[in-house]
C-alpha cells in the first residue's frame, strides 16, 4: 500500500505537487501563527513589574488610558509618581487611588505640556531624584478636537500637537532613562496610535497620526538600543478606546474602557516593541490588513469626513 502510494504520488504532475506542498507550508504557517496569538493573548503570564524598580511615572494620568494605567500599576504594588497639568484633578485621582490601595506612595507633578516644556521636566527630575523608577508610561497626548483638512488646522493646534505628543513624548523619557540605564533595569510604555500604524491613512487627522507615527519610530529605535542594557521599551498602539479624547462615551466589544484596556496592557509591558494589547483590536488588524488599501483609504475618508460635518455643526450651533 505504501509504494502505491508513492508511486502516486510520482505519477503528479510538478504544478500539483508544489501547489500541496506551499498549500502544506501556508497551513503551518497559519496554524503557528495562530498559536502564537492564542499564547500571547491568553496564557503567557505578565512580568512582575516591581523587578523593574518600585515606582512608577505616568504622565496624563488624570483621565482616559493615563488615569487607567495609575489604577492598575498601584494594583501592581508599585508607587506612583503622575505628572498632569491640572493639580485639582491630579489631587482627586491621587485620593482615589490611595483610597483603594492605601498602601501606595503618591507624588504629583503639575506640568502643563503645551507650555515652558524645559521648566517641566526639570521639576520631573527633581521629584524622582533617588526613586526607583522602573516604570514609565509616556501617555500624555492630544487629538484633533474633531476631524478637518490639513489647511484648516490652525496654529495654536498644529503647535500643540507637535509639542505635546512629540516633545513631550521624547523630553519625559530623556529625563527617566539615565536612572533606569543607571541600575541597567526598567520599562518605557508609549502609547502610540493605530491611526498611524494600523491603518495605512487617517486622512483629515493627519498631523495627529504622523506625530503618533513619530512615537512608533522613537521606540522601535530605543528598544534597540537599550535591550541589552534591561530595558525594555514598548509602543503600544490601541486602536479606538471609551475616552473622551476619541469622544466615545460607551465602551463595547471592540471598544474597551479605558480600565479594560490598561487592564490588558499590564499583560504585555516588558515584551514586544509594539504591541496591540487588547486583544479584539487585533483582529481588526488582522482585517485591515488583509483588504486593499486603496478600500481602507476610501472608507476612512468617508468615516472621518462624517466626523468633520458633526463637528463643523456643533461648532456652528456654539457661535448661535
Amino acid at each position: 500500500m505504501e509504494l502505491c502510494s508513492v508511486a502516486h504520488l510520482k505519477s503528479q504532475p510538478l504544478w500539483l505537487l508544489l501547489l500541496l506542498t506551499l498549500g502544506s507550508i501556508s497551513l503551518l504557517k497559519f496554524t503557528l501563527s495562530f498559536l502564537t496569538w492564542v499564547y500571547v493573548n491568553f496564557l503567557r503570564p505578565p512580568k512582575n513589574l516591581k523587578k523593574y524598580g518600585s515606582w512608577a511615572l505616568v504622565t496624563g494620568p488624570t483621565d482616559g488610558i493615563g488615569k487607567g494605567f495609575a489604577f492598575q500599576l498601584a494594583r501592581k504594588g508599585l508607587n506612583l509618581i503622575l505628572v498632569g497639568r491640572n493639580p485639582d484633578k491630579l489631587s482627586e485621582v491621587s485620593d482615589s487611588i490611595r483610597a483603594k490601595f492605601g498602601q501606595t506612595q503618591i507624588k504629583t507633578v503639575v506640568v502643563d505640556f503645551s507650555g515652558d516644556l524645559n521648566e517641566g521636566v526639570d521639576r520631573i527630575e527633581k521629584e524622582i531624584e533617588g526613586l526607583d523608577v522602573g516604570v514609565l508610561v509616556n501617555n500624555v497626548g492630544i487629538a484633533y478636537p474633531y476631524a478637518r483638512f490639513f489647511h484648516e488646522v490652525d496654529e495654536k493646534l498644529l503647535a500643540d500637537l507637535v509639542k505635546i505628543n512629540v516633545e513631550g513624548t521624547t523630553k519625559v523619557t530623556q529625563a527617566v532613562l539615565p536612572g533606569m540605564v543607571k541600575r541597567k533595569r526598567g520599562a518605557i510604555v508609549n502609547i502610540g496610535s493605530g491611526a498611524a500604524i494600523v491603518i495605512p491613512s487617517d486622512p483629515l487627522n493627519a498631523v495627529y497620526a504622523a506625530t503618533k507615527a513619530y512615537v512608533d519610530q522613537f521606540s522601535r529605535c530605543l528598544y534597540v538600543e537599550y535591550k541589552k542594557s534591561g530595558i525594555d521599551v514598548q509602543c503600544q498602539v490601541p486602536l479606538y478606546v471609551a475616552t473622551k479624547m476619541a469622544s466615545i462615551k460607551r465602551s463595547s466589544f471592540f471598544v474597551p474602557s479605558t480600565d479594560g484596556y490598561a487592564r490588558a496592557a499590564m499583560r504585555w509591558i516588558g515584551y514586544e516593541p509594539r504591541c496591540t494589547p487588547y486583544w479584539p483590536h487585533s483582529l481588526l488588524w488582522g482585517l485591515a490588513n488583509s483588504l486593499p488599501e486603496s478600500i481602507i483609504d476610501a472608507w476612512r475618508l468617508r468615516f472621518c469626513l462624517a466626523i468633520r460635518k458633526r463637528g463643523q455643526l456643533k461648532d456652528s450651533r456654539k457661535k448661535e
